[in-house]
């Protein structure tokens, strides 16, 4: 059973895990940062789109703004 969490081990340290070794020692700022660069720009677009789907609903009249919408209020 050791094994086998070894084999697990190797996989992930020397396989998967390769392709971040190799930005990790680039010489490059922005190219090493090029993952953080593609989430930033991923939460961005998912921020804008959830605005947008906001604006559409507040503009539509669908939201309930009674200040006795919630039972805790």
């Amino acid at each position: 059973m050791k094994s086998f969490f070894y084999g697990i081990e190797d996989l992930f340290v020397n396989v998967l895990f390769a392709p971040f070794d190799a930005l990790r020692f680039m010489e490059s700022w922005t190219l090493s940062n090029t993952l953080n660069w593609v989430f930033m720009l991923i939460g961005f677009v998912a921020f804008v789109y959830w605005m947008l789907e906001l604006k559409k609903f507040n503009d539509n009249g669908e939201e309930d703004k009674s200040i006795s919408s919630h039972s805790y209020l």
